[in-house]
């Protein structure tokens, strides 16, 4: 791509596309029709420039509409923002959910990271390749979704003017009490061994599936709302090419979503459904077109996400399944808003005090003190201040941000807004990965509520001061959790991480002060508010204050989002999600960046000081358990190869070492070698030492553990 502009012209499709994000162009410098007046006056300067940070929006407005973005298209958005033609391309490039080379308008991504490898993705990626072929055409592999407690997964996204997002999943487990081997449903719709659907969840013909692949019907929200509400069905055939199709299904109680269960004008339907992968191993279930022949039903609530729900000794997610998370009322007659009155009342200064006295610290995984970063945002005289939420959470194996927005995004407006409050910030971003359809719709209807009802805008509660959030979403780069680089995509560059010093308290967002937290770590702040420093400090240990969420997955009997005061071991955590399905053979705490504990370390408190005692770490709470039928070996090659996908490849040491770490992971399955391994831990170690920010200072983590706890490439078997 060159810096001059091309004779390419978008379609009349993409330049709609763009028109309806950034409005008509205004002259013919911006790529509308030439005037006299354009012959003499040329528009520009920094006030064009200052709309660089639109280039993101604008290319998914493109990849939406078109599924791909075209050289023309991509002309036309930089001479809409005056960004040269190469430097948009390179960020066009970045993102693995933009495509600048022609594809379908549906795209099947399947994930094969860590959760969905131990749950036999590659048998759905296999069954994929053979029905749809190789990949690129209509499906592509993906890093993870964070659908790791549905593993395996695969999201779908679809183009067009209304575009949309159907998740695959298997089938979710059900309580023998709920139904028996038959199929028979139980009592309250869920789904029993054989498939069929209960007497509230289920509609009438085709409803069971049977051996002739007859059509089951959408289900239908009882009176109670037990189905999403606003989910309307649709007619589509369901298992087995012969079937027919189920009679559409209407969504519960509240404002219904339109047919294609996009948002209502309330804003309870769904854009995303959930299709079964387990009955026909995997997408063999695909037809001859690629469409979907499974049967569909509305992407479960949040809540069974969450093993715990209803269990009211619980903190950060009290109010997930309790709640409707399209009503603010529902939100508030829990106690929500409770929190922000109490800052209100304390001032910043007193806030700022409360969650220094609490003892909270990120919970990204770096354990930074959260109210000494605020302390330090507050200080600073050049303003505007910027809040950033990052709810980017890329790391495989975590989905917590996930469920918390999908089932309680109120909570996450209020604590934003708290934050905003106590720092001074007029404004927040709040960055949503793209492969969250449900997060980042729940999230919109939560913010244009709240704006609505008081809450965000010019005078928040009418206490005279300035808070609004607009949402960003990304386009799929694991690198965009790191906080600089947030900053850098949201200002419509490439998402690679900055030098520090600077510190982002000091020259963040826009080269101003800015406060980063992601979405546990915020959350968080109403306990605090609500209930007091001191109640807060005292649950947990010493330096790890609170509870903490911990995404359990892998072969595990109950996977799901767990919520255990910190200082709980991790035996204890495994007890409660059922133990591993088979005979364990370790534990991953923290992600691809974690570390491995072996069977006869359960003991492990899981806290920052404890994990890090015992040589591992916490991270961000990822718990991935793998029994003896996972193949370690390969799981590290998957590691190795996500690390090697994920450098933005601004150094050297992260560029080239992430590759050579892959490399020498391969020549060590085929055959263990101690000078292969030597090598590895010089490479990682050169990671470690000089790589510009954490992927490639914690890129050999894994595989260090791995080889040193747990004996993968033993010295035993090199030669």
């Amino acid at each position: 791509m060159d810096l001059r502009f091309s004779d390419a012209r978008p379609s009349a499709e993409e330049r709609a596309a763009v028109d309806a994000f950034l409005g008509a162009p205004a002259t013919g410098w911006e790529g509308g029709a030439r005037s006299d007046d354009d012959l003499r006056i040329a528009v520009g300067g920094h006030e064009a420039r200052g709309r660089r940070d639109l280039l993101l929006p604008a290319l998914h407005a493109v990849n939406d509409r078109i599924g791909w973005i075209s050289e023309g298209a991509l002309d036309y958005i930089c001479r809409r923002l005056t960004v040269p033609p190469a430097e948009a391309y390179g960020v066009a490039t970045f993102y693995s959910l933009f495509s600048t080379k022609p594809r379908p308008a549906r795209v099947l991504h399947v994930c094969t990271d860590l959760a969905c490898q131990a749950r036999g993705a590659d048998a759905v990626r296999r069954s994929t390749e053979e029905r749809l072929g190789p990949p690129g055409m209509s499906w592509q592999p993906s890093p993870c979704l964070g659908l790791c407690e549905r593993a395996p997964a695969a999201l779908a996204l679809q183009a067009g003017e209304f575009p949309g997002a159907t998740v695959y999943g298997p089938a979710e487990p059900v309580p023998a009490s709920t139904g028996d081997a038959n199929g028979n449903g139980g009592p309250d719709g869920n789904v029993g061994a054989g498939g069929s659907v209960g007497a509230n969840g289920s509609t009438g013909a085709g409803a069971s599936t049977g051996a002739n692949g007859a059509g089951r019907a959408h289900d239908t929200g009882d009176a109670s709302g037990t189905g999403d509400a606003g989910n309307a069905g649709d007619a589509r055939a369901a298992e087995g090419t012969s079937g027919t199709g189920g009679t559409g299904g209407t969504g519960g109680t509240g404002t219904a979503g339109d047919t294609n269960g996009t948002s209502g004008p309330g804003g309870a339907g769904d854009a995303s459904k959930v299709r079964d992968l387990s009955r026909l191993g995997g997408l063999s279930g695909m037809d001859a077109t690629g469409g979907p022949a499974l049967a569909e039903r509305a992407e479960p609530p949040a809540e069974h996400a969450v093993p715990q729900a209803g269990d009211p000794s619980l903190v950060l997610l009290r109010r997930v399944g309790v709640v409707d998370p399209a009503s603010l009322d529902d939100y508030r007659a829990e106690g929500g808003y409770a929190a922000l009155r109490e800052a209100v009342r304390i001032g910043p200064a007193g806030v700022i005090r409360e969650v220094l006295e609490s003892g909270l610290v990120g919970r990204g995984g770096a354990a930074f003190p959260t109210g000494r970063k605020w302390e330090a945002a507050a200080r600073q005289l050049d303003h505007p201040h910027y809040l950033v939420c990052n709810a980017d959470e890329s790391e495989p194996g975590t989905f917590k941000d996930r469920v918390v927005m999908e089932g309680d995004p109120y909570a996450l407006v209020e604590a934003m807004t708290i934050a905003a409050y106590a720092t001074g910030c007029p404004k927040g971003y709040l960055y949503i990965r793209g492969e969250y359809p449900r997060a980042i719709s729940r999230m919109a209807h939560a913010i244009e509520v709240a704006r609505a009802r008081g809450l965000l805008g010019a005078d928040v509660m009418g206490q005279g001061f300035a808070f609004d959030i607009e949402i960003r979403r990304g386009a799929g780069a694991y690198i965009c959790g790191e906080e600089t680089a947030i900053f850098n995509s949201i200002e419509g560059f490439r998402g690679e991480p900055r030098s520090k010093p600077p510190f982002p308290v000091e020259k963040g967002l826009f080269g101003k002060p800015t406060v980063v937290n992601n979405v546990e770590t915020l959350v968080n702040v109403l306990p605090i508010l609500a209930g007091g420093a001191a109640a807060y400090a005292a649950t947990g240990t010493e330096g790890s204050t609170g509870t903490k969420l911990f995404c359990v997955s892998g072969t595990v009997a109950r996977p799901g989002v767990y919520e255990l005061p910190f200082g709980a071991t991790l035996r204890e955590l495994l007890d409660l999600s059922g133990g591993a399905t088979g005979e364990l053979r370790a534990v991953l705490l923290g992600g691809a960046a974690g570390g491995f504990v072996r069977p006869d370390e359960l003991d492990v408190p899981l806290t920052f000081e404890g994990t890090r005692a015992a040589g591992t770490t916490l991270g961000s709470g990822v718990v991935l358990v793998l029994d003896e039928s996972v193949d370690l070996a390969h799981i590290l090659v998957r590691i190795a190869e996500f690390f090697r996908d994920e450098s933005c490849g601004q150094c050297v040491p992260c560029r080239v070492g992430t590759v050579r770490q892959e490399e020498a992971l391969h020549r060590l399955r085929r055959k263990p070698t101690s000078g292969d391994i030597a090598l590895l831990r010089e490479v990682g170690q050169a990671m470690r030492d000089a790589s510009i920010c954490g992927l490639g200072q914690t890129a050999w983590n894994a595989v260090e553990s791995a080889i040193d706890r747990l004996g993968v490439f033993s010295p035993s078997e090199a030669s």
